[in-house]
């Protein structure tokens, strides 16, 4: 039976980045963790920001994965969106790989990580847009622009979840989800 080097090089990368931060990773770790020759790894990859962006390429994918998951087509677009954009988030809490990388991202400023949590983001953005324009044909919303109500969605989930955490109890999906209606679809008219 062949063991996959490659797979192996990868998942020990992944541990390394999740304990250590990408900063502090080393080929060095990441060949022990694997329990491969260092130059090993280089028959697979170029450098350590190649290594992350391969993870941070599948770490999108499953990402995607889980938010479609949520989605259920007897659900309108706001509950759908809610429940997709809920699931997006509590994966990057839930997950040691992207809570290190975050904090990474806010403490050092690794440009390597800034790079690829902002890649994180546009596939978020990206994964919004598309159920955006399937809900602005289905006439579910009003038409308007997709990229920036995407971007809108995205930064008011973020802002309820981890930015009101920071002085408040945390709110409930139920909350987050009553006043993401409330602001973003109901809007403040009378």
């Amino acid at each position: 039976m062949s063991v996959d080097r490659r797979q192996l090089i990868i998942n020990a990368a992944t541990k390394s980045f999740s304990l250590f931060g990408y900063k502090a990773t080393t080929m060095d770790q990441v060949a022990k963790l694997a329990n491969v020759g260092k130059g090993t790894i280089y028959t697979f990859f170029n450098n350590k920001e190649e290594l992350l962006d391969e993870i941070v390429t599948s770490l999108i994918k499953e990402m995607k994965t889980a938010a479609e998951e949520t989605i259920q087509v007897n659900l309108s677009f706001h509950e759908n969106a809610n429940r997709a954009l809920y699931r997006l988030l509590e994966f990057r809490k839930e997950h040691q790989l992207t809570i290190k990388l975050f904090q990474e991202e806010k403490e050092i400023g690794t440009p390597a990580v800034m790079e690829v949590m902002q890649r994180v983001e546009q596939a978020i953005i990206n994964y919004i847009i598309g159920k955006v324009i399937e809900a602005i044909e289905k006439g579910e919303i009003k038409n308007c622009n997709p990229e920036i109500t995407a971007f809108i969605m995205l930064k008011l989930y973020i802002s309820l979840i981890f930015d009101w955490e920071k002085n408040h109890e945390p709110l409930s999906q139920q909350e987050i989800a009553s006043l993401f209606e409330f602001y973003l679809f109901d809007g403040l008219s009378l």
